[in-house]
């Protein structure tokens, strides 16, 4: 559903690549992950897929299409993002109903209230929640409405950048068992973001390392879980896991 080709992004035309050569694929309906610490490029990635950075080297391809470098409508109705900050990605002055209508407009889609209704349904709100404003929510609430607003369109895949790190640990396992069942049921496919090897490892049926904008270990998460991993880093990152936790 997913490829990724040679992908590279330059911030600097003199400095090292963000992201340097980075490919990989994702079959449909699965959850692939990409696994680093801060500052690896695995969001870079995510964001170049998006369109949210211009000028990317490489090739995108969604079920086997090259997509254009400016995204179009199509891209959209087919591929959405959730951010990482629930707090930062939903507007603080339009109501929920709003917000999720907003998309729908974008891309000519119907905007019926039992459209938005039923959004909201799917992610275990309330319907009377469109009428509210985002201080009025939780944190996980707020995340509820931001995979509402990403599965309004009725997408086939989602980029998830580390959608449970700024909430609370106790909803942490909410929301990634939302996400799960949410991908059954519609046949999703997930690119997850993270540096949380447990949350990947609960997640994921595949994932990619990364350490300094490249991929250095791809593996099943069997063998994470089993701990046959071949790169350094990776046991690196593992050992430190495994210590946190």
């Amino acid at each position: 559903m997913i490829a990724v080709e040679d992908l590279v992004v330059r911030f600097d035309r003199r400095g090292a690549p963000a992201v340097g050569g980075v490919s990989f694929a994702i079959a449909p309906g699965s959850t692939f992950g990409l696994v680093g610490e801060s500052g690896c490029g695995k969001s870079t990635v995510l964001r170049a897929i998006a369109g949210l950075i211009p000028g990317h080297g490489g090739r995108v391809l969604i079920d086997g299409k090259p997509v254009p470098e400016r995204r179009d409508k199509p891209f959209f109705s087919r591929v959405q993002m959730v951010f990482q900050d629930p707090y930062g990605s939903l507007h603080p002055r339009q109501t929920i109903a709003a917000q999720l209508a907003e998309p729908l407009r974008n891309l000519g889609l119907d905007r019926s209230p039992g459209r938005v209704a039923d959004a909201l349904v799917a992610v275990g709100l309330d319907p009377a929640f469109q009428w509210r404003f985002p201080h009025e929510l939780s944190g996980g609430q707020r995340q509820r409405v931001a995979i509402a607003r990403a599965l309004i369109v009725e997408p086939q895949v989602l980029l998830l950048d580390e959608p449970t790190s700024a909430l609370d640990v106790s909803v942490q396992a909410e929301i990634l068992n939302l996400l799960t069942a949410l991908r059954r049921e519609r046949g999703l496919t997930y690119l997850l973001v993270s540096h949380d090897l447990a949350v990947v490892s609960h997640m994921c049926s595949r994932l990619a390392v990364m350490q300094r904008g490249h991929i250095v270990e791809e593996l099943e998460v069997e063998a994470l879980r089993a701990r046959r991993v071949t790169h350094p880093y990776t046991a690196e990152l593992l050992a430190a896991s495994e210590a946190y936790g």
